[in-house]
């Protein structure tokens, strides 16, 4: 097995395990001859660059005649998928871990415990992954280190993932046309990918605002270790039920002071910003060049809202991935009634600068957002 970017059996986490473990534990793809594998990779590379017509054309983010940086598309397996992440965890998380290490470094015994804790946290690590790897259709990695079989753009730009198996698995769940739902999934991460190529200063906003959220962390290494330990135990089964309505703990839950917490209130903000915009894309192009695009959405959201068990939703609330949910739906009526009220050119303004950024309290009150940018910036 390929090391993930050099020594990974240093540190807090034990990538090349963490890689090792999900590899080894995430669920079979569905089953699809050798024939159709290749025919799938193939649309799916198609419809990825046809999208990128559809939705610079209906953006308009992208002035005409201008070209993007470039960043490649890749339609990887679920295998693929966890080593590109783990990844883009590592390059995101050093600095909280380095800081972690010096924390534990001036405990006695702390070169045989942080090679013991390396490992439990990358096996624990790796079992999340492989519960993940099963559900993502595609994922626009903003800050994806380049490695010798998964290349990036230039100059540290990103890259763009298609998980053809999961696509597949859940085209047949859903009894929709493959061929639209394909295209489909290509137009809500071709928005991504135009969103971070077409805005220059958005990627490196972003990235600030996650160091600067993981430089005021202030954890003890243990209660990292225990989050996740309680997402393992509950995805094994081995988590006691909680009483009806006790909320579940979430690795959001380790924001310990008022600076992280609005910084990720601003964070907050700008996912449920990107996500909806996807999603309003997604269906807005939709209708020109996906033929089933009403019966696709029904069903996908029905799918979205129920999970797939009981088990998922819990862990769905451990993980905050309920949170994301409650993005595409804010971030959607936020970029909608925006666009309604003063036009696709007029919500471009949010991507001016970061100070036109939606606010987490103008997400949920567009009118506001539109009353500080445009009614201000016009008068």
């Amino acid at each position: 097995m390929t090391s993930i970017g050099g020594a990974g059996t240093s540190g807090m986490v034990d990538w090349n395990l963490a890689v090792a473990t999900a590899t080894r534990l995430v669920r079979p793809g569905p089953e699809v001859s050798r024939d159709e594998a290749r025919e799938v990779v193939a649309e799916l590379r198609r419809h990825a660059k046809a999208s990128e017509e559809h939705v610079r054309a209906y953006t308009r983010m992208i002035p005409e005649g201008h070209e993007p940086q470039d960043t490649p598309v890749l339609v990887v397996d679920r295998a693929g998928w966890i080593k590109a992440n783990v990844a883009g965890f590592r390059e995101l998380l050093t600095p909280l871990l380095g800081k972690m290490q010096e924390r534990r470094s001036a405990t006695p015994g702390s070169a045989v415990l942080g090679a013991v804790g390396g490992k439990v946290t990358g096996v624990e690590l790796g079992m999340l992954l492989s519960f993940l790897a099963s559900r993502i259709l595609g994922q626009y990695e903003t800050f994806a280190p380049a490695g010798r079989d998964l290349p990036t753009g230039a100059n540290g730009g990103g890259r763009l993932l298609l998980v053809a198996p999961n696509i597949v698995h859940v085209e047949r769940e859903l009894e929709v046309d493959p061929h639209d739902f394909r295209l489909w999934v290509c137009l809500h991460e071709e928005t991504h990918r135009t969103q971070f190529t077409g805005v220059p200063w958005l990627r490196d906003h972003l990235q600030g605002e996650i160091q600067s959220f993981l430089a005021a962390t202030d954890v003890d290494p243990g209660t990292v270790v225990e989050r996740l330990r309680e997402a393992v135990q509950t995805l094994a089964g081995g988590r006691p039920e909680a009483e009806e309505g006790e909320p579940s703990p979430s690795f959001v839950e380790l924001v310990q002071t008022p600076e992280q917490r609005e910084i990720l209130g601003r964070l907050t903000a700008v996912m449920s910003l990107l996500e909806g915009h996807a999603d309003y894309v997604m269906d807005g192009v939709g209708p020109q060049v996906v033929p089933s695009v009403a019966e696709i959405r029904e069903k996908f959201q029905a799918r979205r809202a129920r999970g797939a068990s009981r088990l998922d939703l819990a862990l769905r609330k451990l993980l905050g991935l309920d949170a994301k949910l409650r993005q595409y739906r804010d971030g959607e009526r936020f970029v909608r009634a925006v666009v309604d009220e003063v036009g696709m050119d007029g919500f471009n303004r949010v991507w001016t600068s970061p100070n036109t950024l939606p606010t987490k309290s103008e997400i949920a009150a567009p009118a506001d957002w539109i009353a500080r940018v445009h009614r201000r910036a016009d008068s």
